[in-house]
């Protein structure tokens, strides 16, 4: 892992995987293990929420192109104020989300860095988010 709380190949090991039924009903497992994850991580309140707003409009991009029966992946690298978060699901045909759609539009603004990768037969989004240092803009 690189100094900056990112992967840096593919084969890092991530903190933290969870792995659940691509289903939108368990997205909520995602975004209370991401939030509690931050708090370890000492990010304020207004972070936290932006976390899991964020993982919530990754796993949406990622759910509207999951096959039936397929899993919901999440992996977490974690670092002084720092989190990456890894989203994905096994898909048909993976191809780029929209990047005009709303989630994206959602997450690209609250995340420091997103991105997404289709490729052998996965869609994945991976994003950044930095914790505010405490007292800023006071």
């Amino acid at each position: 892992m690189s100094e900056n709380g990112s992967p840096e190949s593919a084969l890092a090991r991530p903190d933290v995987e969870l792995r659940l039924p691509a289903d939108g009903a368990y997205v909520s497992v995602l975004r209370t293990t991401a939030a509690g994850l931050a708090a370890r991580l000492d990010f304020t309140l207004d972070d936290i929420e932006d976390l899991r707003m964020a993982v919530g409009e990754a796993s949406a991009l990622v759910l509207d192109a999951a096959a039936e029966g397929s899993d919901l992946t999440a992996a977490f690298w974690l670092a002084p104020g720092l989190m990456t978060v890894t989203v994905g699901a096994g898909t048909d045909t993976p191809s780029q989300p929209d990047q005009d759609s709303f989630a994206w539009q959602v997450l690209t603004a609250l995340a420091e860095d997103a991105s997404a990768e289709a490729a052998q037969g996965r869609l994945t989004v991976t994003f950044a988010m930095e914790s505010t240092p405490l007292g800023a803009g006071l």
